[in-house]
């Protein structure tokens, strides 16, 4: 007989708020915010997407930076490497289905022989033992599947809590959440705590990211968005011809300081996460 935890039914509550949530914010984007004729061709909702990023940022400092940096302090650097790895095998499957569905031969092979390998030999991915034999990880999601076949990344949008996205993939977010793992596990107060434990992880290896994003950026909603829209195109074409990007007149093709040219040192290459990485 099943009975429902009290952790599970604020947490339905809660994701049943995002969903109205994210329709209200998407009904607000469509009826459109209007901008200048100055504005940038990628970004014609800016003002919404500022303020939403101030939204999700006050929901961090409040609840998620916090609970990262105590997860990072109480937690053992191998423990904390242990579950990134456990969470990187899940996403493996579904980077291999869309590898398969880009006919990226060689990198769904490779996503295979990972998720085999670390799931066999690595006590079911805990061990990383795939990258010791220098079997490449691909990240791939549906939203780059999308791209691959030709469909516009669309305006830039900031969504509700996930942050940085495009019209595209926001359109290709369910899909991707039915090809997570987690999503199939029950019970739900298993499959809810998963879900926290990756969304803290995530946000603890990040934690570094965020630093230097915010001493090294003039405008650091401009930074996140360029270098955001230049990883995800990376993401997809990976070195291949790529379509002209729309440009507004403002914009200076030399690097300057506070871009994320200056700052990266180039173009961010595939990294399959949501933030740009510092530069080492």
């Amino acid at each position: 007989m099943t009975t429902t935890t009290p952790f599970t039914s604020p947490f339905a509550g809660m994701a049943r708020r995002l969903a109205l949530a994210g329709a209200a914010c998407a009904l607000l984007v469509l009826g459109g915010c209007a901008t200048g004729p100055n504005a940038n061709p990628r970004d014609p909702f800016e003002p919404f997407n500022r303020q939403m990023m101030r939204i999700n940022e006050g929901v961090d400092a409040v609840l998620l930076k916090p609970a990262a940096t105590a997860y990072r302090q109480a937690i053992p650097p191998l423990v904390r490497t242990g579950v990134s790895n456990f969470f990187g095998n899940l996403s493996d499957v579904w980077s291999f289905v869309n590898s398969a569905l880009q006919f990226k031969l060689q990198n769904a092979a490779e996503n295979f022989m990972r998720v085999n390998v670390n799931t066999f030999f690595g006590l079911g991915g805990i061990l990383d033992i795939a990258s010791e034999l220098n079997i490449e990880r691909h990240r791939e999601d549906f939203g780059q599947t999308l791209g691959r076949w030709g469909m516009p990344a669309g305006p830039y949008l900031v969504l509700p809590l996930l942050g940085p996205s495009t019209m595209r993939d926001a359109l290709a977010f369910p899909i991707d959440r039915r090809g997570d793992l987690v999503h199939y596990l029950d019970p739900v107060s298993h499959r809810n705590g998963l879900y926290v434990l990756r969304l803290v992880d995530v946000r603890a290896n990040l934690l570094r990211v965020g630093d230097v994003i915010s001493g090294a950026a003039l405008d650091k909603y401009t930074f996140t968005r360029d270098a955001h829209l230049q990883r995800r195109r990376a993401e997809i074409f990976e070195g291949g011809d790529a379509p002209p990007e729309p440009r507004s007149e403002a914009d200076d093709p030399s690097p300057v300081a506070g871009t994320p040219e200056a700052v990266l040192g180039a173009p961010p290459e595939t990294a399959g996460q949501p933030q740009p990485e510092p530069a080492r």
